[in-house]
């Protein structure tokens, strides 16, 4: 029996999703190989690539003046690989929205580039996308659409003249985004797109030629835009995965379908939690909720440790918070059903009555 999975990621992959590699995971479209085994410059694991880059040009809707890349080192190393390529001796701007752009923002300070936070949210634990305004002059303007460990999200991504770098790890492949003002957009596939192991990077083709000499091969985006992604040996199997995942996304009806969903989805366990506030206190604004990661306390520790305890025995897995915030966190990305939030809903709703 397969459980409730609400883990911030790795997280869940749709059923159908694992059951058709399941099928073909020892002998990969007849080829009398796993796609583990076959050579990531062979025709047949290239057809894998050129469909993965395909359908993301499609969901996104995004032109030729883009590369799509399937890269490694996770949204960690972007913090580092976005201002070594991006910075072009101006300043580079960041909204700090918690831990993943308070990362990012330390790794440009390490390269000693000019880098200007304009907004913060630190004042209120990060429980909230501060407003804000980006130069129209800055070499890049940074932020990080979803917070998975706060549960907050952008509604809508910002407007800017400049290039805007956007960090979509974990509302990856989930909405409708506009590309017309972003230079650079990045996510882990762990949450919706697949295993872990591939960093999906989506970045404009003439920002690539901003990098300079002296950074090393292997981190300049125009090495892999050149390349395909094929530079060094990537992640066959996880982009293998990923095709599949963005295969299903699109079996749903594309990105405003699963949006619609997700909205659903969110809605029923916001409207429980806000019905119930006096039991389950919700921590990010309700102008600032995430559609992706549900974050709220209960009375004490002590209850918060016994919920999760008592989740785990009605199979439910991954609702305790992060070990930096605590709390509860229920993460309902794509491939979480429905249904499955209803069960949630239904389980924290006997909880309460049974501990309050």
């Amino acid at each position: 029996m397969r459980a409730l999975n609400f883990n911030a990621g790795p997280s869940c992959i749709p059923l159908e999703v694992l059951e058709y590699a399941k099928n073909e995971f020892s002998d990969f479209n007849g080829c009398g190989s796993s796609i583990m085994e076959l050579s990531h410059r062979s025709k047949t694991f290239e057809q894998v690539l050129d469909s993965a880059i395909s359908n993301v040009k499609e969901l996104y809707n995004i032109s030729d003046d883009f590369a799509v890349l399937f890269l490694q080192g996770g949204g960690s190393l972007q913090f580092a690989q976005v201002p070594m390529n991006l910075y072009n001796g101006g300043v580079a701007q960041y909204v700090d929205t918690g831990t993943w752009t308070s990362k990012a923002i330390k790794e440009a300070q390490i390269q000693g580039i000019n880098c200007e936070v304009v907004a913060t949210s630190e004042d209120a634990k990060f429980n909230y996308i501060p407003k804000f305004s980006f130069s129209d002059n800055a070499d890049y303007a940074y932020i990080c659409s979803n917070n998975t460990i706060h549960g907050t999200q952008y509604q809508e991504l910002p407007k800017t003249k400049c290039p805007l770098v956007v960090d979509s790890s974990s509302d990856l492949l989930s909405r409708d985004v506009d590309f017309s003002n972003i230079g650079l957009f990045f996510g882990g596939a762990q949450k919706n797109a697949g295993p872990s192991g591939v960093t999906l990077v989506i970045i404009r083709k003439d920002l690539a030629d901003r990098v300079k000499s002296s950074v090393p091969t292997m981190l300049r985006y125009l090495t892999h835009i050149k390349n395909n992604s094929l530079y060094n040996t990537p992640n066959t199997f996880g982009i293998y995965m990923f095709d599949l995942v963005t295969k299903w996304i699109k079996k749903q009806g594309g990105l405003a379908k699963i949006n619609e969903y997700n909205v659903k989805k969110a809605s029923v366990l916001y409207e429980f939690i806000d019905a119930n506030s006096d039991f389950y206190k919700p921590f990010a604004r309700k102008n600032s909720r995430s559609l992706m990661n549900v974050t709220f306390n209960l009375k004490s520790e002590e209850l918060e440790k016994r919920f999760v305890e008592m989740s785990q025995k009605e199979n439910m897995i991954g609702l305790k918070g992060h070990r930096s915030l605590g709390g509860i966190r229920a993460s309902i990305y794509n491939a979480v059903s429905l249904e499955d939030v209803k069960a949630l809903v239904s389980f924290m709703d006997e909880f309460a009555r049974k501990n309050g």
